[in-house]
């Protein structure tokens, strides 16, 4: 009977201890999950950017419509070629602490008769 006394409790403190790291683990994973998540509508905004500016319209503002919020979208011409790059800032932990940044860039040729 000693022996189960001593062993009262021990589940208690075996949880006390688990549970701020699972805790962590699944912070860790939403924030991952949102990142990626992030990462593909920067490749959407991309695609579609360099593919308005390859028929000539604003580029720019159809990859804003699909870009994460406070993205930067950049389109450049070149040629025949088009090529945009859309970055956004990730934190999935709240404002003020550090994040990532996520980009993608995607390019078109330009279409034939289409404006210079």
């Amino acid at each position: 009977m000693s022996r189960l006394r001593d062993d009262r409790g021990s589940a208690t403190a075996e949880l006390a201890v688990a549970l701020p790291a699972l805790v962590l683990l699944v912070l860790f994973a939403l924030g991952a999950i949102n990142a990626v998540l992030a990462q593909l509508r920067c490749v959407d905004a991309a695609r579609d950017a360099a593919l308005a500016a390859a028929r000539g319209e604003d580029g720019a503002a159809a990859g804003r419509r699909t870009a994460p919020a406070g993205a930067s979208v950049t389109v450049q011409v070149d040629g025949d070629t088009v090529r945009a790059t859309v970055r956004a800032p990730v934190r999935p932990l709240g404002p003020h602490l550090p994040g990532v940044e996520v980009g993608a860039s995607a390019v078109a040729d330009r279409e034939p008769g289409g404006p210079p």
